[in-house]
């Protein structure tokens, strides 16, 4: 019988397939090692083919569409509900096939390998931030032991090392001056190693034309323009930009029954990276946008008016998601007269 859908359990070494036909019944099963699931899918004729969105996932989608089949990715979360019987790898792989037939499912978009590559690059950079955070943190944490406090903040605690090692009366201990020039040493490397991957992101965001559209955008930079695109490349798998922002997960949460709504915090669900990059846009913008060349900013102070000003650097993240989405959906550039969308 013919293979019209086909549903795919990933593994790292092993993966399980289950194939459907036209009326969506499971008609052939088998377990792959990576070469041989390799040579089935080039062999097998032009089809549907369903796999969870998980690691090596987009590596398999590109090199399953060269082959001209359709494939779509599918969060873990909407593949659950489709799962007859015990938990087993050719179970999952049967509740993805019949998950990815279904006509209101939501796929995960295929990237490509700019995208792999500028999403790696900052993860990257948010690695090593965190990096340099630990280090000050450890930093401040050896001092105080010995009675040192040091102001908040990076500036503050690179201006106070030295004199603090200069000091022979503060009572450190020899090897503990030791371990904070080490520590020391190993922060500098971390700003190096940031303000290099950061000037390749600004770089990027300089020649990517979707970037330089974005950026346009009020409280949208450069790591918010190259963010967004490596996560949602030109916004097509959205149909509008309330869906961009519904998946990024600045919309409230919602708890209704027996016909009573509920709205109760965001939802934070979808891309927390991107979510944290558009908040700390937004409250950059509401400081320093000049609000008198902006629609956006007559609305900004009505909204500040009336509730609590976190929740307007939310509801102006939102705002700037949906806009993103129409700047890039569209191929247009951000117009300060026009609130879109």
């Amino acid at each position: 019988m013919t293979i019209k859908t086909v549903g795919i359990d990933l593994g790292k070494n092993s993966f399980h397939l289950v194939a459907c036909n036209q009326a969506g019944r499971p008609i052939t099963r088998h377990k792959f090692n990576r070469r041989q699931l390799a040579q089935f899918i080039a062999n097998l004729p032009q089809c549907l083919i369903g796999m969870e969105s998980c690691p090596g996932s987009q590596h398999f989608a590109r090199a399953f569409q060269q082959h001209g089949h359709d494939v779509r990715l599918i969060a873990p979360q909407f593949i659950k509900p489709y799962l007859k019987g015990q938990k087993n790898d050719f179970n999952d792989a049967e509740a993805i096939a019949e998950a990815v037939t279904r006509p209101t499912m939501r796929f995960v978009a295929v990237k490509t390998n700019d995208q792999l590559d500028l999403q790696a690059v900052h993860r990257i950079r948010t690695r090593l931030v965190s990096e340099r955070t630990a280090v000050i943190n450890q930093l401040r944490g050896f001092m105080i032991e010995y009675g040192l406090a040091v102001k908040e903040g990076r500036a503050a605690l690179r201006r106070e090392i030295p004199a603090i090692l200069e000091d022979a009366s503060n009572g450190l201990s020899p090897r503990m001056r030791q371990l904070i020039v080490q520590q020391c040493d190993h922060w500098e490397a971390l700003e190096v190693q940031i303000t290099a991957v950061t000037r390749e992101i600004e770089a990027v965001a300089k020649d990517h034309e979707d970037c330089r559209r974005l950026v346009t955008i009020p409280g949208v930079g450069p790591l918010v323009a190259t963010a967004l695109v490596a996560a949602v490349g030109n916004g097509a798998i959205f149909r509008k930009g309330r869906e961009l922002a519904a998946w990024l997960g600045l919309v409230p949460r919602q708890h209704t029954t027996g016909g009573k709504p509920m709205l109760l915090g965001i939802s934070k669900r979808g891309n927390r990276y991107v979510r944290i990059l558009l908040i700390h846009g937004a409250r950059s913008c509401l400081q320093h946008l000049k609000r008198g060349q902006h629609r956006l900013g007559s609305w900004m102070t009505r909204l500040e008016q009336r509730t609590h000003k976190n929740k307007v650097a939310v509801a102006l993240a939102n705002k700037m998601a949906r806009i993103a989405w129409a700047v890039l959906a569209r191929g247009e550039v951000y117009r300060s007269g026009i609130v879109m969308e």
